[in-house]
């Protein structure tokens, strides 16, 4: 037993290992609810320029009005305890979300964003730390 470790308690080391577990899934789940969260309420209510971007994309002004609501609905899926297979919606509907809008903008602007990648990162990692804690 080396110095470093005489202190060290299982108790003090499942501890820590807890807390690692719940930074690894709260951190990208949090921004994860934010950044869809956000988008859902400006969608929802059609704020600043969503609907403009909406039909440069080619999709109709109450495609912004849908998609805002199922984003503020699977981002409350995330964030309340509650039905695993809600969740597991949640995190697919917010993958085809992000995969459809980088084609979406692919086709119509030929240009690519980091953003879609980091969505999908986010989205990645908060459901493979939550499927580890479930």
């Amino acid at each position: 037993m080396t110095i470093e470790n005489a202190f060290v308690t299982p108790t003090a080391t499942a501890k820590s290992s807890k807390l690692k577990r719940n930074l690894a899934y709260w951190v990208p789940t949090a921004l994860l609810a934010f950044v869809m969260g956000s988008g859902g309420v400006v969608d929802a209510f059609q704020l600043a320029n969503s609907v403009e971007i909406v039909n440069h994309l080619g999709y109709p002004a109450y495609f912004c009005s849908a998609l805002g609501v199922a984003k503020l609905l699977g981002t409350a899926a995330l964030l309340i305890p509650g039905s695993r297979t809600l969740r597991e919606w949640a995190y697919a509907g917010f993958t085809f979300d992000v995969l459809a809008a980088a084609v979406s903008v692919a086709v119509v602007d030929h240009t690519s964003s980091p953003f879609f990648v980091i969505a999908l990162a986010l989205i990645y990692f908060s459901r493979r730390e939550w499927l580890k804690c479930a």
